[in-house]
């Protein structure tokens, strides 16, 4: 059985609908964010980063049990282990890999950072909103001119390229983007939008989740407990 500690955040959401796309038999156990559930010792052991989503697999890649933290990790070793929406071929896998890195090193982290001074930080910060509403708009540019010429972000096939990306995008209009402005992207969206498989991923812990903006989620997401050593 895998386990999956998570929470329904983009980064979450990554890891639910892959596994109800490979069709894996899962449990999944909420870890609320806002109110501190990341720095508990049970889960540091599985993600020492304190952040979700975290896994265990009882029959990991040797028959024996496996713990991974780090979405993209998850989601490279979920394809591994079905060999779905991963290409075989060396040459389609690099492919969808550089798009995958692209995701957790550009579209992750700026547009988490958008969301931040946008919606999060207690000063509106005229510079640091600009700046990353700006780097928000170039990434989606970026994703609808590669969506001019490839169906899909990873090349001809649907892959964890998509299932990556797409839940960053829900909140297009919290990062200050209109997503009308990128036609090639805005169809490829709505495709994925409407897999089955998609929409039950993105119901996993929905009713869970809430606005993280009282002063318990502030200080646990971006206070003191966020930074103080474990």
């Amino acid at each position: 059985m895998i386990e999956v500690y998570s929470w329904p955040t983009p980064n979450g959401h990554k890891v639910h609908i892959m596994l109800e796309e490979c069709g894996l038999a899962y449990r999944v156990h909420p870890v609320d964010i806002g109110a501190g559930d990341q720095f508990a010792p049970a889960f540091l052991a599985i993600s020492p980063n304190n952040k979700i989503p975290a896994l265990t697999d009882s029959d990991g890649p040797d028959g024996r049990p496996i713990s991974l933290f780090e979405s993209g990790a998850i989601l490279l070793y979920l394809a591994g282990k079905t060999a779905k929406l991963l290409p075989a071929d060396v040459r389609g896998k690099y492919e969808v890999l550089q798009w995958l890195m692209f995701q957790m090193g550009g579209v992750g982290p700026l547009l988490g950072q958008a969301h931040h001074f946008r919606i999060y930080a207690p000063d509106k910060l005229p510079y640091a909103i600009e700046r990353y509403t700006n780097e928000a708009k170039r990434l989606y540019g970026v994703i609808n001119k590669r969506l001019a010429h490839s169906t899909y972000i990873g090349g001809p096939e649907y892959s964890i390229a998509d299932i990556a990306v797409f839940p960053w995008l829900r909140s297009w209009k919290n990062q200050g983007v209109e997503m009308s402005d990128y036609p090639h992207l805005k169809g490829w969206f709505d495709e994925i939008a409407r897999r089955p498989a998609v929409q039950r991923g993105l119901e996993v812990l929905a009713g869970l989740r809430r606005p993280l903006t009282d002063d318990r989620a502030r200080e646990a997401l971006f206070g003191k407990r966020q930074v103080e050593q474990r």
